[in-house]
């Protein structure tokens, strides 16, 4: 089979999705499997995941001088056209950003294209035109298939549920305080137009550093992290994360008690083990019967943060009405099945590299 490539050129939040099947391609079909990045780092955590050496990590040329990060990669657009020539040898490419479908438009292009897209979310900023440049898109279920088809942005024979690798190379559930009390995971987003944080950050701060009787993780988006001055507090119940391996490997979603956030598609990781939702509406969004907000059924949510503690101290006891609803929600949005993810994903790309159309 000819070599693949995963593309990794987008900032580390998105490793996890497709680390999995890049694994699976390697050592379970024998095809070369070369991951291809201009960060260090990145290659530095595809390593720690494949001791046998199975994937082959090609160090692509960074159209910058800044410091190599997890979380700060160079322009994508630079770095494909830098790096075309190396790119464009591999006749089937892997990615989980949208950015690559510019390679539709460079001299010479032929390779095929494919698309694990990231995440299992809702918000609008999830479906893009130029997931049509793709020859397949692999999503984690029903949800985004049907919603990706009725937008247009793909055809049915060209957009195939797999599930959701990620949970294969989740992180263990941790203990993060030390003490018992309840813990409050805070994962706002970045979209400025939705974000809790963006307008309301200050306030927000404030009311979660005023609470009594939680810990509480702050764990923004990593983009939302880059983009703001370093959040600070000196409350002892509160753990700030701006951006670590454990912002994004599953280790908040699986150890808390209970999730506070806005927009962010990590409330599809968190309620894998179904668990008390709590959504911040503090630009009061018309979000009924909006697919883009369909994450708002899964738990409470509050308009002002001077509902917060009384929300919180009734959280546990409602949950037993959303419960249902969380399980629905998850059949819908993600996958399951005997066969792993990654290992249908692999399936699917192998396919799409072995078409001679």
């Amino acid at each position: 089979m000819p070599p693949i490539a995963f593309l990794a050129i987008a900032e580390a939040q998105q490793l996890y999705h497709w680390l999995p099947a890049a694994l699976a391609l390697a050592r379970d079909s024998g095809a070369r499997v070369d991951v291809l990045s201009p960060s260090h780092a990145i290659l530095h955590i595809v390593a720690d995941h494949d001791p046998e050496g199975r994937i082959g990590r090609v160090l692509l040329r960074r159209p910058t001088f800044k410091p190599d990060s997890l979380f700060t990669m160079p322009s994508r657009f630079a770095t494909l056209a830098l790096n075309y020539p190396t790119i464009r040898r591999y006749p089937t490419i892997v990615t989980t950003e949208t950015s690559s479908a510019i390679l539709r438009h460079f001299p010479g292009f032929r390779s095929k294209l494919v698309e694990i897209k990231h995440g299992a979310g809702d918000r609008a900023g999830g479906y893009k035109n130029a997931h049509a440049a793709f020859d397949l898109v692999l999503v984690a279920g029903d949800k985004d298939r049907e919603r990706m088809i009725a937008l247009g942005l793909q055809t049915p024979d060209r957009v195939t549920a797999c599930g959701y690798a990620k949970f294969e190379v989740m992180a263990a559930r941790q203990t993060l305080f030390d003490n018992d009390l309840p813990v409050i995971l805070y994962n706002p987003h970045f979209d400025a137009a939705l974000s809790s944080w963006v307008r309301h950050g200050p306030k927000v701060l404030a009311a979660l550093e005023s609470l009594k009787g939680y810990n509480v993780v702050i764990a923004p988006h990593t983009k939302l992290a880059q983009r703001i001055p370093p959040i600070r507090t000196d409350a002892p119940h509160i753990l700030l994360d701006m951006g670590s391996v454990r912002s994004i490997d599953m280790s908040y979603t699986n150890s808390a008690d209970l999730y506070l956030g806005d927009v962010s598609s990590q409330v599809y990781e968190f309620i894998l083990r179904p668990r008390p939702c709590l959504f911040l509406n503090l630009d009061q969004h018309d979000w009924m019967d909006d697919p883009h907000f369909a994450h708002f059924t899964l738990g409470q949510v509050i308009d002002t943060l001077a509902d917060l503690p009384t929300a919180l101290s009734r959280a546990a006891a409602m949950q037993s009405q959303f419960e249902s609803v969380q399980k629905a929600a998850m059949r819908f949005a993600i996958n399951d099945g005997p066969v792993p993810a990654s290992r249908r994903q692999a399936d699917a790309i192998r396919a799409v590299a072995a078409r001679t159309d």
